[in-house]
C-alpha cells in the first residue's frame, strides 16, 4: 500500500507538469485561430467567437481547477503576440483567467454533468458558464481599455457587448464539442450511418450557400441544426452548429453574402444573433432529446427488471408445488 501511495504521489507532479503546458498550448492555438477572423468596433479589435474561453471551460471541467495555470500561461502568450507587457495587459490576463474559473465554479455548484444529458446541464452551461461568467473578462477588458485611453468612453458599451458575446459564444459552441470528443472511445459505433452521411452532405452544400448568398438565406441553417439535434443529439447538433458558425464568421469578416452592405456594428450584431440563436437551439434541443431518451430507457429497464422478478417468483411457486386455485365451474373451486 505504501508503494502504491508513493507512486501516486510521484505521478501527480509529473501529470501537473505536463498538463500545464498542454493546456497552455491548446489555449494559444485556439487563440490564434480566433484571431484569424477579426472585426473592428469603435477602434478596438474583437473576435466574433473567442475559442479559448470554450477550451478553458472544457479543460477545467475535465481536469479540475488545477489546470488554471495553463490557462493563464496560454492567455499570457496570446496577449504577448498582440502587444507588449503592461499593467493593462496583465489586468486583461487576470480577467481572461478568472472568467472561465468562475464559470467552472458556478457549474460545479449547480451540479453540472459533462455528458450534457439533462436539460438543466444545458441551461447551466448557457446562463452560468457563458452569460454570467464571461461578464468578468468583458468588463475587465473594456474598463482597462477606457482607463488606458485606448478606447473612448462613448465606445465602452459596443466594445463591452462585442467582447462579452464573443467570449460567451466560445463557451456555447466550443465547450460542448470538446466535452463530446472527450467521451469518444473506440470502437466507434455509428447508428443510422446512411442518414448521417446524407445529413453531412446536405449541410456541406446548404450552409456555405446560406452564409455566402446575397439573398440572405441564413434561416435555411436552422432546420438542419434541428434535424441533427433530433436524430443525433449533441454530436449532431453541436457539430452542425460549429460548422455553420465558422462559415458565417468567415462570411461576416469578409463582408460578403448577407453581411455585404452592413456597417461594422450591424455585421457584428447580425452575426452574433445568428450564432447565439443557432448555438442555443442545438444545445438546448440536444439536451431535451437526450434527457427524454434516457428517461425512456430507465422506464424500460425498470419494466424489464419487474418482469424478471415476477418470473422468478412464479418459478419459485412452481418449484414448491403450489399453484393458484383454479375454477372448475360455476360456483365451484378446487385446489391442485
Amino acid at each position: 500500500m505504501a508503494a502504491v501511495v508513493g507512486s501516486q504521489d510521484l505521478r501527480k507532479p509529473v501529470v501537473l507538469a505536463l498538463q500545464t503546458p498542454a493546456v497552455a498550448a491548446c489555449y494559444y492555438a485556439s487563440g490564434q485561430l480566433g484571431l484569424l477572423r477579426e472585426l473592428v468596433v469603435e477602434g478596438a479589435v474583437v473576435t466574433p467567437i473567442w475559442p479559448p474561453t470554450g477550451v478553458s471551460v472544457a479543460c477545467l471541467l475535465l481536469f479540475g481547477l488545477r489546470c488554471w495555470p495553463g490557462i493563464a500561461l496560454g492567455a499570457f502568450f496570446v496577449i504577448l503576440s498582440l502587444t507588449s507587457p503592461s499593467p493593462s495587459a496583465l489586468g486583461i490576463l487576470a480577467g481572461n483567467t478568472a472568467a472561465p474559473v468562475a464559470g467552472y465554479l458556478l457549474l460545479r455548484r449547480a451540479g453540472f454533468r459533462t455528458d450534457l444529458a439533462r436539460l438543466r446541464d444545458g441551461l447551466a452551461l448557457v446562463f452560468l458558464g457563458a452569460f454570467t461568467a464571461m461578464l468578468i473578462s468583458s468588463t475587465t477588458g473594456a474598463v482597462l481599455l477606457v482607463l488606458t485611453g485606448r478606447l473612448e468612453g462613448a465606445g465602452f458599451w459596443p466594445v463591452w457587448l462585442a467582447w462579452w458575446v464573443g467570449d460567451a459564444m466560445g463557451v456555447l459552441i466550443v465547450t460542448p464539442v470538446l466535452l463530446l470528443l472527450a467521451r469518444v472511445r473506440p470502437p466507434f459505433r455509428l447508428t443510422r450511418w446512411r442518414e448521417a452521411t446524407g445529413l453531412a452532405v446536405i449541410v456541406c452544400c446548404v450552409v456555405p450557400l446560406a452564409t455566402h448568398s446575397h439573398l440572405s438565406l441564413l434561416y435555411l441553417v436552422y432546420p438542419l441544426v434541428i434535424w441533427a439535434a433530433l436524430r443525433f443529439q449533441l454530436a449532431g447538433g453541436m457539430v452542425c452548429a460549429l460548422f455553420a458558425s465558422v462559415m458565417a464568421t468567415v462570411s461576416a469578416t469578409d463582408r460578403t453574402g448577407p453581411f455585404e452592405r452592413l456597417t461594422r456594428v450591424e455585421v457584428l450584431m447580425k452575426l452574433q444573433a445568428f450564432n447565439g440563436a443557432m448555438a442555443l437551439t442545438a444545445l438546448i434541443l440536444s439536451a431535451v432529446i437526450t434527457e427524454q431518451i434516457n428517461t425512456r430507457r430507465s422506464v424500460e429497464r425498470a419494466c424489464q427488471e419487474l418482469v424478471e422478478v415476477l418470473e422468478h417468483l412464479t418459478a419459485g411457486e412452481a418449484a414448491d408445488g403450489r399453484a393458484p386455485p383454479r375454477e372448475d365451474g360455476p360456483g365451484q373451486r378446487r385446489d391442485d
